[in-house]
């Protein structure tokens, strides 16, 4: 609730949080809807939202002067009132919602985040969906962010996208936070068999009360991608900082790569499927991709729990590795330097890494190498200590990405039916896009 003072400037404005008001401080002037007082905030500040979407408070005194304008008396909820309603002819998607920024709306009766849970909720955030396509159905299996998700997540998405594939949508929008968004694109990718239909995971960096909020128009582009040709999984969000198109990324080439811009994501060692405008004008950037047929989707949703994502740095201890193996885990990923280095012949003989892998590898846990650098490969034969690396038994998984590698080993071992060394093997494969035949200069900091 505001101050007295306030109180009694808005009864003398006849004015309430709802209606659009002017409000003049010193020889500043702002105008916009009133706000009721967050719960947190300061009780002596007005609180408007702008036209530009954006919020700002100021400080109330003597000399402030606050007056009603014209078209008074909205409702708050008008803030999320869809426009529009779904065109039943368009093509039919479904969207599974999980949580994150852009799945949320500010609640200005009461300051807290709602989330959002129908179809016409979701075209208040994204008023160009209901030129796009019709939403039959918002699905939420969980509401968590993205940092809280796990490997039980990733199973319960590829069951459920699988299930709405088959029923009939034409394809499925996952919206989820940005942190580990690349994980579940990964893990969806592994785990979605005989994928005919698009899957777009989107999410935002900005909040829907901002006004550089990017989720309406990655929701939009990812809505375009879902209704399309490209049946594969593919993150879809801003390709540049500005609001002028998005990238389609395959879904184990995708890695957030900034904390805050709106086109954090960025594909490594290949290009997009696709660069996809707000308007639908889509340009495709390569071919191989499978194209969208009728199939029945197969969800082959496991995953091992014990696997684990190391990072070598300078120093750093083989006792790392060891407690791993103690704690029973049956695979690690580690992100070496450069070409797939880990300590190997320091001054200190006890700190290599080379007979924790050999005890390792002799108790049947997979260590899989991947490269810090992210961009190139790793390479077993190189330099020496690379050659001795892999005698110990470890596995050089060629460009996958540190975190694509983690989940495609804690998919494979999570089949109780194949065995360590045809894990092993698999981790060399390329199975879902990790692996790229090739690299190009073309294929650097897209």
């Amino acid at each position: 609730m505001y101050s007295k003072k306030i109180q009694f400037a808005l009864r003398k404005a006849g004015a309430k949080p709802g209606f659009r008001v002017r409000v003049t401080e010193s020889k500043r002037v702002f105008e916009g809807i009133l706000l009721p007082r967050p719960e947190a905030g300061d009780e002596n500040c007005v609180v408007l939202k702008l036209e530009n979407g954006y919020n700002v408070g100021i400080g109330f005194n003597a000399k402030t002067r606050i007056e009603a304008l014209e078209g008074g008396g909205a409702e708050l909820e008008k803030f999320a009132r869809a426009r529009n309603k779904f065109d039943l002819h368009l093509p039919s998607v479904s969207m599974i919602a999980t949580g994150g920024t852009i799945s949320n709306r500010v609640d200005y009766r009461t300051g807290g985040v709602h989330a959002l849970m129908t179809p016409e909720e979701m075209l208040a955030n994204a008023p160009q969906l209901a030129d796009v396509v019709n939403l039959r159905s918002v699905l939420s299996p969980f509401r968590l962010a993205s940092e809280d998700m796990c490997g039980e997540e990733w199973k319960k998405l590829a069951v459920l996208a699988a299930k709405e594939l088959n029923d009939g949508s034409r394809g499925v929008i996952v919206t989820h936070g940005t942190d580990t968004l690349h994980y579940t694109s990964a893990a969806l990718s592994f785990m979605l068999k005989h994928l005919c239909k698009p899957v777009a995971v989107v999410g935002a960096q900005r909040s829907p009360d901002r006004g550089s909020f990017d989720g309406s128009m990655n929701l939009a582009c990812a809505a375009h991608y879902a209704k399309g040709n490209i049946a594969e999984v593919a993150v879809v969000m801003h390709g540049s900082s500005s609001d002028d198109y998005c990238l389609a990324i395959p879904g184990t080439k995708a890695r957030k790569m900034h904390s805050s811009r709106r086109d954090a994501f960025r594909p490594i060692n290949c290009l997009p499927y696709a660069r996809i405008w707000l308007d639908g004008r889509t340009e495709l950037l390569r071919k191989d991709f499978h194209g969208r047929a009728e199939q029945e989707v197969v969800a082959d949703a496991v995953f091992e729990p014990k696997t684990a994502l190391l990072k070598v740095f300078p120093g750093a201890s083989p006792e790392l590795l060891e407690y791993l193996i103690d704690k029973k885990y049956k695979g690690v990923v580690v992100e070496g330097t450069g070409l797939g280095h880990v300590p190997t012949e320091p001054a200190d003989k006890k700190a290599s890494w080379i007979p924790a892998v050999k005890r390792a590898v002799e108790e049947d846990v997979v260590v899989a190498i991947t490269s810090q650098c992210l961009y190139g490969r790793t390479h077993a034969f190189v330099y020496s200590n690379l050659r001795r690396l892999h005698a110990a038994g470890a596995v050089f998984c060629g460009d996958t990405l540190p975190e694509t590698a983690f989940v495609k080993l804690g998919f494979l071992l999570g089949h109780e039916n194949l065995s360590v060394e045809e894990a092993r093997k698999k981790m060399q494969e390329n199975i879902a896009g990790e692996i790229s035949p090739r690299l190009t200069e073309q294929e650097f900091l897209v």
